[in-house]
Parts: structure tokens; sequence; C-alpha cells
């Protein structure tokens, strides 16, 4: 393969990933919890709840990453950014531990704690995807999640900053997933390339799963803003 050959299929896997990211943008109006907390507004029972939800959530993807990853023996690149995602869920379960405790969330009160379905349907949607979705088209439509998810962080950890008076430490999950990961949009790069390059990748499945990654991300916070909790039978 030629120089020019390899950088016309970079350039056309960085299109494909930046205008599906685009295209699957949630609407800045569909998420009724994040403003609230960029405003200072949101009770701190409902931080604690977002801490105490995604306890559950980030070793749930990891393990549905993992196994994505072993699904992947047979394409590297995609392999590679799965165990890439997985080893950073590790991290950010390092990460939320400080935020939990800054929201008074302790191992008593996580144990009696009753997940919203709403959050957890979203972690159950990649659980989907890691047993029954391409690995590739998977990756199409994990990374186009993860732009609104990182602005999201984003906005979270300057308001727990100027509004709630938290840490450095207690911020640095959000702080995390804010970040830009140029290593990650990069194995993102190659495992598309390589599944053009080989028509392993289904553009219209990775878009159809890339929306309902959306729509239960939407849920999740929706969920949050207004919790209908199970009722609790004896």
């Amino acid at each position: 393969m030629t120089d020019a050959t390899e950088d016309a299929m970079t350039r056309t896997a960085r299109d494909l990933l930046e205008t599906t990211t685009r295209d699957l943008a949630p609407d800045p109006r569909a998420n009724p919890l994040v403003p609230l907390i960029a405003r200072g507004e949101a009770d701190r029972d409902v931080l604690a709840a977002l801490a105490l939800e995604q306890g559950l959530v980030i070793p749930a993807d990891r393990r549905a990453f993992l196994h994505l990853a072993d699904r992947s023996a047979a394409e590297p690149h995609c392999a590679a950014f799965f165990t890439a995602l997985a080893e950073g869920e590790a991290l950010a379960e390092e990460h939320l531990e400080p935020f939990a405790a800054a929201c008074g969330v302790d191992a008593a009160r996580a144990d009696a704690y009753d997940p919203l379905p709403g959050c957890q349907a979203y972690p159950a949607c990649v659980a989907w995807l890691a047993l029954n979705a391409a690995p590739a088209d998977a990756v199409l439509a994990v990374t186009a999640n993860f732009s609104a998810w990182g602005g999201y962080c984003a906005t979270i950890a300057k308001a727990l900053r100027t509004h709630y008076g938290f840490t450095d430490e207690a911020c640095a999950f959000f702080d995390f997933f804010a970040e830009p990961a140029p290593d990650l949009d990069r194995t993102a790069r190659a495992a598309v390339r390589a599944a053009l390059d080989t028509g392993s990748l289904d553009e219209h499945r990775a878009r159809r799963h890339g929306r309902l990654l959306q729509s239960y991300e939407a849920m999740f916070w929706a969920a949050l803003r207004s919790p209908a909790r199970p009722v609790r039978r004896e």
C-alpha cells in the first residue's frame, strides 16, 4: 500500500467517524440534568445518585468491552480499541471513588441503593452489543456516542468546582472523560479503516446501534432528573 493510498483511507475513516458523530449528536435540549448541575441547582442527592449509577455502569461496560476485544481476535485493530476502552474504564472506576465519597456515598449507602432502570438501560445496550454486534460496527457506534458524554463530563467537572466546592480529586472522574484522547481516536480510525478495507463494516447497522446508545444516554440523564423508584416488596 502506498503512502498516498493509506492517507486517503485514513481520511475516509476519519470522515466516516466525524460524520456519524455529527449525525447522531443529541439535541442540546435533550439532557435535562446537566444544565441544572452547570447552574449549581441540582441537589446533592442527585449527584450521589449519579455516582451510584456510574458505580454500576463502569464495571459493566468494562466487562462488555473486554468481551468485544475477545470477539475481535480476527480484527486486531478492533481488539486494540476495545482493550483500550476496558483499560480506561478501570482507571475511571478508581477516579469514581473520590467523587462518590464527596457526595456522601459509603459502602452501606451503595448496598442499600436501588438502581434506576432508565440509567441501567445504557450498559444493558452495551452488553447487547458485546454479545451480538459486529466488532467494527460497535467501534463506530461507541465512538460516535463518546463525543456527547465527554462534553457532559467537562460541564459537570467545571460546575462541581464552581458551585459545589469539590476538590480536583473528587472531579477527576469527569476530568478523565472530558480530556481529549488522541491515542484512542487514532485506534478508532485504524479499526474503521481496516473494516472499510475488508468490507466488514455495515454503516447502516452501526448507525442503528449508535442511535440506540444515544437514546439510552438521554434516558440515563432523564431518569436521574426525575427518578421513578421501583416499589419495594417485602
